[in-house]
């Protein structure tokens, strides 16, 4: 990882520090993104095909799981690990619950009520990578809101393994929506499919999910185009912002640091610490815990776009993380919390040494799919509100449209709306 000084660098120094990887090859990857889309557009299902043999190396006729698919799952995850994904499920599910909008109305003049009412998303699709690592832990971040949020239809999309099957203990992860439909698609193809429909895969209503940098452009390009669907939002390369202090333990900084960068290769990860020596040590347990991780390779492409950087105090690290805007921020400093509300943009946030982000990722209970690439100034991690539609209702009597409607009729003649204004004052001589 190489070394800054942030005081030693001019401005667009300090930019290009900061700049994700994926932002410097997106022309590449929004071209070849939409011709899969112009193929799926054009040949359905033979296109999905014909994705599926060059990327992931296997020949399908049939995508969707079927029933004797998912029962062979349960058979083929250790007990332990199917006892996790139920104790994560329960946590993630119980913060989840305690989120869920509560509908409210308000009377806003006598006889004048509005009302605010959730209805979920008819259908719904999830992606769920797999890659080098399938992440069964996506698929509880997916499915448990879902099924919290009442959607009658959700189809999920994972890539499929090198014997044309599912990984199991996605397949297990997925029951948490009764009724899923999941299908062995990977990449933009899945997105694509989801998105326009094919004679197997039903076009949904909003597409979910985190993925690489084609995944995250293919959700981009799926709601540009005439008639697009919704999207939860920006969910690419996974990436981790680190701001530690003298006090912080370097092996933990390192082990978040690189828990991160073994995501993929276009993962980023950072450290901001005002600490040369916290620096130095991190610098060192990051090459010596390298050697012991089976995804090293991986790992270390990450890191030649990642940085570690010394600041002048914990405030200006604050500063700069507003400005990043990460998708994970670690506040590995004494009294972590004293700092929280400084703090303006970030999709979660760690307070302390005791709160590895990988604790998120699996079972703390919040969300890990989160909004990445500098999004995280405007958008918010998933919640069941994702997966439904807020309806306003509003209901007035002869009593309220006398008391509001003045107010509207003398508004809509203001903008020159003249039947806006009528529509009002015919009910206001009736009801006089």
């Amino acid at each position: 990882m190489k070394r800054i000084d942030w005081n030693q660098l001019d401005e667009p120094t300090r930019a290009a520090v900061l700049q994700r990887p994926v932002q410097a090859v997106s022309n590449t990857v929004r071209a070849g993104v939409q011709a899969v889309f112009e193929a799926v557009a054009e040949r359905g299902d033979d296109a999905l095909r014909d994705f599926t043999a060059r990327f992931d190396g296997v020949a399908l006729e049939d995508f969707e799981v079927g029933a004797d698919e998912f029962a062979r799952a349960a058979d083929a995850v250790p007990a332990d690990v199917q006892a996790a994904i139920a104790e994560a499920a329960a946590r993630i599910e119980a913060f989840h619950r305690a989120g869920i909008a509560s509908p409210y109305a308000v009377e806003t003049a006598p006889g004048l009520t509005c009302q605010r009412v959730q209805r979920p998303i008819r259908r719904v699709g999830l992606y769920v990578p797999a890659g080098s690592a399938p992440l069964p832990s996506t698929a509880l971040m997916l499915c448990v809101p879902a099924r919290l949020a009442g959607c009658a239809e959700v189809v999920l999309c994972t890539p499929p393994r090198a014997d044309g099957s599912a990984d199991p203990a996605v397949l297990l992860a997925a029951r948490q929506a009764p009724g899923v439909r999941v299908f062995k698609l990977g990449g933009a193809q899945a997105i694509a499919a989801m998105a326009l429909g094919t004679a197997s895969v039903p076009r949904c209503d909003k597409l979910f999910g985190p993925g690489n940098a084609w995944v995250d452009e293919a959700k981009r390009q799926a709601a540009q185009r005439p008639g697009g669907i919704a999207i939860d939002m920006p969910a690419g390369p996974s990436e981790v912002l680190v701001i530690a202090d003298s006090g912080a333990n370097a092996a933990f900084v390192a082990a978040d640091l690189l828990s991160q960068a073994e995501h993929g290769p276009d993962s980023q990860v950072l450290l901001l610490t005002d600490s040369d020596l916290l620096l130095e040590a991190v610098a060192a347990e990051v090459e010596a815990q390298l050697t012991t991780l089976p995804r090293a390779a991986i790992a270390r492409r990450a890191l030649e776009s990642s940085r570690l950087v010394r600041v002048r105090d914990i405030e200006q690290a604050i500063a700069i993380s507003n400005a990043y805007a990460p998708e994970h921020l670690i506040l590995a400093v004494r009294e972590p919390r004293a700092w929280l509300d400084r703090i303006d943009s970030a999709g979660s946030i760690f307070l302390g040494d005791w709160t590895p982000e990988a604790l998120g990722d699996y079972c703390s209970g919040s969300n890990h799919v989160l909004p990445t690439g500098g999004a995280a100034r405007a958008w918010s991690g998933l919640s069941v509100a994702s997966f439904q539609k807020a309806i306003t209702v509003q209901e007035a009597s002869r009593t309220g449209i006398a008391n509001a409607g003045p107010c509207a009729a003398i508004l809509a003649h203001a903008e020159g709306l003249q039947a806006h204004a009528r529509a009002v004052e015919l009910r206001l001589e009736q009801a006089a």
